[in-house]
């Protein structure tokens, strides 16, 4: 074993999942460090069994006596009026002790820093951070740990460990889902059950088919399995193991939190040459859950079809039984006194704590004395409680005695006095209420500051093809042209102004996924996007965070995946110097109204993305190309959904069969006051794009009545929301 790995052996931890009760209680019993779990609201698996309330709080003593940990899921985007209601929710879970929390929504992170700020806060896998520049960006603003994206590589890993110094949680076993965590929008759009509130209807586990080939499995990806890593996970910097299951069974918590435990260990005590990996091991941990078949995932290979799970294995799940287990108990130590004409005194130690009780007074034994046998006996009958004594001294003067019951009742009552102290460590005062009125004022005031952001009476345009790009520059209706940066070569970018009229601005729209293929563009280009652009639109706060450090001071717009759902997370990116936000693409006309859109552009047409994906639909069906290239996957209904290869950043865009169209709702939209109408263009021709145009600017800006050609369009969640 390195050095670094001995010096970190402490840290590493086994994050097991407990989607109930019976589950965190043999993730515990197979060795668990710390457990994740949900409780009855704002969790990323509402459909598991998850924990109430009284079980919760259990659940975080039950834990804490045995010296591990557990962190709360709250890892869905919040609406405003959900927000208004976590205090009330996390109160009492804060109050016994809570470890942390995992959060997805940047408003429920603003909130929790704020409000409960001694209640570390852990970014969740949802925020989709894949480099160095967003786990640092969340560190300055007071994460402990990050749950990086599960696509990214070992390297990358040991890059955030080494510059951030924070916690690393990464997934080592479990479903692996085939889009970034976090980008995600294909169930909620075809379905309404949003994977960003915690219903995902898991649309990726269903056949497709590409120009009429046989349906197969092209979205599913094998289950992760990197037991047989484990030195190559420790050495990279990983802290926590997490293993992925709060939607399965015991049975199967228990056999792989287990063998992870085991292997971890054995690691820790033997280093890379004495680590292997048992055959039999290993065919208990794959035999464990065969639905899929098992891969190693990201961590050394960027895609590919060995990764998908076209065909599912043969043979059945061999779980293991869970075997009986008792609840763990604590060992302590006692001395039991008992003097003639004193009150019963019992002394208890338990690691460092102490505690002293007293009962009721001795008596003199009248006809038969108590003796030492019978005492101990009794005593140590401490049956579910946490503890276990491990040496008990009895210590009896004269002829005594003592009813059993006033034994019984003094044991209970200083093994409860003992577990009160244990846990008075854990245990937090209130946080005062008044702090969360100051904290929403404070929100509506920076949120506020948006109302100062004029609004364009114009359009803001996205474009893909440099065909979009010729429709859209010189005309009347565009004042904002968002040029995606795949539009043309990056040394091309001073060409696109030359094109524009002396009104319209030039914003340059980012990648979806920012890692090192970008950073290497972005830097060798910086100067050419200062001079040709009058800002950016960024997708995630990997942009964000390599802008600043440029000093970069030009106008910041967001694209919807920099979810704001709330006003607490409106204020977040005000206060990050973002110009323009745009609005998130699941909430209804009443919620946007709620949430507020001066400062926001709203969507108003356009093939929405579905999915931004590492895997490559085109090298997993065909070949890699190493060029971009648009083709359709086609569902069992025969929708057939656009896929774009971004190879520049090796990702691909999966879009909605039809594009969103809003013309119709145009009087509800102006009341809605957003400070820009966005039209998007995917794959519409030049000429498309200027009907487009003409059409939206008719109605929305001339009053006229118009209409588009017979087509299938969506009116997108403006309608429905998601629950």
């Amino acid at each position: 074993m390195n050095r670094e790995a001995e010096n970190r052996h402490n840290h590493i931890e086994i994050l097991a999942p407990a989607g109930s009760y019976e589950s965190l209680t043999a993730a515990l019993a197979a060795g668990a460090d710390a457990i994740y779990a949900g409780g009855m609201r704002f969790g990323a698996r509402a459909y598991a069994g998850n924990l109430d309330e009284e079980q919760y709080l259990r659940a975080i003593d039950e834990v804490h006596l045995q010296q591990r940990k557990i962190y709360m899921t709250v890892n869905t985007l919040l609406k405003d009026y959900e927000l208004a209601e976590l205090y009330e929710y996390l109160l009492p879970y804060y109050r016994q002790g809570l470890d942390a929390v995992i959060v997805q929504d940047l408003g429920v992170f603003s909130f929790i820093r704020e409000v409960f700020p001694d209640l570390p806060v852990h970014v969740s896998t949802q925020m989709t951070v894949t480099g160095e520049y967003g786990a640092e960006f969340f560190g300055r603003k007071g994460a402990t740990r990050i749950v990086p994206a599960r696509e990214i590589s070992l390297e990358e890993v040991r890059r955030m460990k080494e510059r951030t110094g924070l916690e690393m949680e990464c997934f080592v076993h479990g479903a692996m889902c085939y889009c970034y965590s976090g980008q995600c929008l294909m169930s909620s759009m075809i379905g309404g059950r949003s994977g960003n509130r915690g219903q995902c209807a898991q649309p990726c586990r269903l056949p497709y088919s590409v120009e009429g080939k046989k349906p197969q499995d092209l979205m599913s990806l094998k289950d992760l399995c990197t037991i047989e890593m484990i030195p190559d996970l420790i050495e990279a910097g990983i802290d926590s193991f997490k293993i992925e299951g709060r939607m399965k069974q015991p049975e199967y918590v228990y056999t792989v939190v287990r063998m992870y435990r085991k292997y971890v260990n054995l690691y820790l005590q033997k280093g890379r040459d004495g680590f292997r990996v048992k055959p039999e091991d290993l065919k208990t941990l794959e035999n464990a859950y065969r639905r899929r078949g098992y891969m190693k995932g990201y961590y050394q290979c960027e895609n590919g079809r060995s990764m998908l799970s076209l065909k599912r294995p043969k043979g059945e799940e061999q779980v293991e039984t869970l075997p009986e287990f008792s609840k763990k108990q604590e060992k302590i130590k006692g001395v039991f006194t008992l003097s003639e004409g004193s009150r019963a005194k019992i002394d208890l130690c338990c690691r460092e704590v102490s505690v002293s009780c007293e009962g009721a007074e001795v008596q003199k034994a009248l006809k038969q004395p108590l003796d030492e046998k019978r005492i101990d006996k009794q005593m140590r009958k401490t049956g579910q409680t946490p503890f276990t004594f491990d040496e008990l001294e009895i210590h009896t003067e004269g002829s005594i005695f003592l009813p059993m019951q006033a034994i019984n009742e003094l044991r209970r009552e200083s093994l409860g006095l003992l577990e009160e102290k244990l846990l008075e460590p854990y245990r937090r005062t209130s946080e005062s209420s008044e702090c969360v009125e100051t904290f929403f004022e404070r929100q509506d005031e920076i949120c506020h500051e948006y109302n100062n952001v004029p609004a364009d009476e114009r359009f803001t345009v996205r474009v893909c093809t440099p065909e979009q790009f010729e429709a859209a520059a010189g005309r009347e209706d565009v004042a904002v042209i968002l040029a995606e940066s795949t539009l043309c070569e990056a040394k091309e970018w001073k060409n696109l102004r030359e094109k524009l009229s002396d009104d319209q601005k030039l914003y340059l729209a980012m990648p979806y996924i920012f890692r090192k293929r970008a950073v290497k563009l972005f830097e060798q280009y910086y100067a050419e996007l200062k001079k040709s652009f009058d800002g950016v639109m960024i997708r995630n706060f990997e942009s964000l965070a390599w802008l600043k450090e440029k000093n970069y001071t030009d106008e910041i717009l967001t694209d919807y995946n920099m979810y704001v759902f709330n006003h607490s997370g409106k204020a977040f990116l005000k206060q990050e110097g973002i110009s323009r936000f745009t609005a998130s693409v699941e909430l209804n006309g009443r919620e946007l109204k709620d949430c507020g859109l001066l400062g926001g552009m709203l969507s108003i047409y356009g093939y929405q993305p579905v999915m931004i994906t590492a895997n490559c639909i085109q090298k997993n069906t065909r070949s890699c190309e190493r060029k971009p290239s648009l083709l359709y996957l086609t569902d069992r209904y025969q929708n057939r959904f656009p896929v774009r290869n971004e190879c520049s950043f090796c990702y691909n865009i999966i879009y909605n069969p039809v594009p969103l169209m809003l013309m119709k709702q145009h009087k509800e939209i102006r009341n809605l006051q957003p400070s820009a109408l966005r039209l998007d263009f995917t794959m519409e021709s030049g000429k498309e794009t200027r009907d487009i145009i003409n059409v939206y600017g008719d109605v929305f800006l001339r009053g006229r009545n118009a209409q588009l050609p017979e087509a299938s369009y969506t009116k997108g969640h403006f309608k429905r929301g998601v629950k």
